[in-house]
């Protein structure tokens, strides 16, 4: 599971990845302060299968039935107008960002830098321009790579060397985009069974530009919403998922948390301070602003962004993977050790591929440790569901 964070310069995308990875990272009124790609793991948030068990468990990851899941996070190289043409760190920018299965697209939502990212007043750049801008960019990217290839396509095809679906996938295979994904678009612009050849420019735009939507989907972060004069600019925002957030605020709260200064648990709509401990002014300072900031959004939105972009966006499901059913423990003994994300519709088969290969490949069944049923191979799993594989080859 990789969630690539983009966005122009200076508008916080350093500060989000630091405030999701607790991962210091070099932050400046510059632009490209991130030259070379920041890879981090943060966390979205589950129920933990402990809940359902009614158990307690020693766990890392696990608080008071919250179960925290790592993802890997890349915040990619600073982009500008023209990337996909390679100005700026264009092409490094797309070559990272190709690794990404969601984006997380963080925009200066209260207009404090201009479209090349430098500072202005508070208002004067509208956001709008930010998002239509980054995701022209990645559309063209995506048209740039099949028009280059467009006659090659079509000859294949006329020589009957390809099918239309095969020969579209293999372009884009750099970009993890498989047959299924163009043939899903493909029928529904009605284009399936027509002759490329007789494709217009209007329907290659078209396709290209719901098949980046539908394999690299990107979520807006709309960042420093606690300085924006007027939230209601969210809803101009369309065809996307808008999280309004303050990742400089969520910052501060986990530094002050790992301080052991408050309690707070990322995603949540308050803290507190720890019980007995002194604070000094510049410190109450700072907790009265975050308390300001809540007053106008309902949380700092990174924990809500994460989770979207995992469970809304790409529909993925968090299964508990345990080899003792009764137990429901590892070989070590540790109480449900694992929670696993895989895509919607996965199989208990798709699950032991998973842990391991050798394990898939001696598959015989699995078991349901909520029902205690046997399943098979080919069993579709729910979000939550505890699972033992049992097959005749071990790992390793």
């Amino acid at each position: 599971m990789q969630i690539g964070l983009l966005g122009k310069a200076n508008v916080g995308k350093s500060t989000f990845f630091s405030a999701a990875t607790e991962t210091p990272v070099p932050t400046g009124n510059f632009p490209f302060t991130t030259i070379e790609p920041n890879i981090g793991v943060a966390y979205v948030k589950a129920d933990c299968a402990c809940k359902h068990f009614k158990i307690s468990h020693e766990n890392q990851f696990c608080n008071v039935g919250v179960r925290f899941i790592p993802v890997k996070l890349i915040d990619v190289a600073g982009l500008v107008p023209g990337a996909h043409e390679g100005k700026g760190l264009g092409n490094q920018f797309l070559d990272d960002a190709r690794q990404a299965e969601v984006l997380i697209h963080v925009v200066d939502i209260a207009g404090t830098t201009d479209i090349q990212g430098q500072p202005v007043p508070i208002g004067s750049h509208n956001p709008l321009e930010d998002v239509e801008f980054v995701q022209n960019e990645f559309d063209q990217w995506f048209v740039n790579i099949l028009k280059r290839e467009w006659d090659k396509i079509t000859r294949e095809i006329d020589q009957k060397r390809a099918k239309l679906t095969e020969a579209i996938t293999k372009r884009f295979t750099g970009l993890g985009i498989k047959d299924y994904q163009v043939q899903e678009v493909l029928q529904q612009e009605n284009l399936i069974s027509k002759n490329p050849k007789e494709w217009s420019t209007t329907e290659i735009e078209t396709f290209v530009k719901k098949l980046r939507k539908n394999t690299k989907p990107i979520i807006i972060a709309a960042n420093k919403a606690d300085l924006c004069q007027d939230l209601e600019i969210i809803n101009k925002i369309s065809d996307s998922d808008v999280v309004p957030c303050s990742a400089e605020t969520e910052l501060l709260l986990r530094k002050a948390s790992k301080a052991g200064i408050i309690k707070y648990s990322p995603g949540e709509k308050s803290f507190s301070i720890v019980e007995g401990k002194e604070i000094s002014p510049p410190q109450q300072k700072a907790l009265d602003l975050v308390k300001d900031v809540f007053s106008k959004i309902p949380s700092t939105g990174i924990q809500k962004i994460l989770n979207t972009a995992v469970f809304d966006t790409l529909k993925f499901i968090v299964v508990y993977p345990v080899e003792d059913e009764t137990k429901l423990t590892n070989k070590d003994g540790e109480v449900l050790p694992d929670a696993k994300l895989l895509p919607e519709n996965s199989t208990a088969k798709d699950l032991a591929l998973l842990i391991h290969q050798d394990i898939a490949k001696g598959f015989l069944h699995a078991i349901d440790c909520k029902t205690k049923q046997r399943i098979g191979g080919d069993h579709k799993l729910q979000n939550g569901d505890v699972i033992k594989i049992v097959s005749t080859l071990s790992r390793g």
